[in-house]
């Protein structure tokens, strides 16, 4: 069987060597080529030192050249959407972690997936244990009714809330079926108190020292439950996007988080 050939967006980023690192070590996928914005040579060096890969700004270029089946992309909204219309294009299925991406752009996405038959999955968070502490946070929040959620994220994280607290909050009112309650004395808008989503106020910390975390708190008469999780390091995501690549080569259209794949 062939391997999955893989081209990752944002190579040089944080995520981007990890997941060529975690290309590099799973059976049954390869990495062909790395895109940046910036580029000091036309190959990239494998951190396992089994040889290189083309390396360019030119993304286009890169598709056509190493003919892979999946890009997969983190790096920003504004970078993502223009990637996502010339893969697309291209017939290459998408791998995509990039936070920030509005429903419209999320629509887009499906509309390209679907016209060129391609698969695309979009995912606020690959680490598995996000995507278990979301799915116990919407079964608690069917039996109680007030809750707030504070995420933790590095100092350099663009985007807040982040993509987890946002997508944590309305998963928990779809599967509760109407929003949170409010607090008496938080239903005026406080600049103190975070931003509101579906009745569940989110709390946004960027500190250095912090890498990702998050934790729900739910309330109720004489009581609260706390689900919480805590990223010790990026490695826990590759798990998630070694799944979502041998899983977005059998589908079309968008499959939005992993807890579709996962079967939550």
């Amino acid at each position: 069987m062939k391997p999955i050939r893989v081209v990752v967006q944002g190579a040089s980023g944080r995520m981007g060597q990890q997941v060529i690192n975690a290309l590099c070590l799973e059976p049954g996928m390869q990495a062909v080529g790395a895109v940046e914005l910036q580029v000091a040579s036309d190959y990239l060096p494998l951190p396992n030192g089994s040889g290189t890969i083309p390396f360019s700004i030119d993304l286009d270029y890169m598709l056509t050249s190493c003919q892979p089946d999946v890009l997969v992309d983190f790096t920003v909204a504004q970078a993502t959407m223009p990637a996502v219309r010339i893969a697309a294009k291209r017939g290459v299925n998408l791998v995509i972690g990039t936070t920030g991406l509005t429903a419209d752009e999320l629509g887009e996405i499906d509309q390209l997936a679907i016209a060129h038959k391609i698969g695309a999955v979009v995912a606020p968070n690959f680490a598995l244990g996000a995507i278990l502490m979301i799915h116990l946070a919407k079964v608690a929040g069917k039996y109680l009714d007030y809750a707030e959620i504070i995420e933790l994220h590095h100092h350099l994280k663009a985007d807040s809330p982040s993509g987890t607290a946002l997508s944590t909050a309305r998963a928990m009112a779809q599967a509760k079926g109407k929003p949170f309650s409010l607090p008496p004395e938080q239903r005026k808008t406080s600049a103190s108190r975070g931003q509101q989503v579906e009745g569940i106020t989110i709390h946004s910390v960027r500190l250095p020292g912090l890498l990702a975390h998050q934790e729900i708190i739910l309330g109720g008469a004489g009581q609260t439950l706390s689900i919480r999780h805590d990223t010790i390091s990026r490695e826990c995501y590759m798990p998630g996007v070694m799944l979502a690549i041998k899983e977005v080569v059998k589908r079309q259209g968008l499959v939005y988080g992993l807890d579709t794949l996962l079967g939550l």
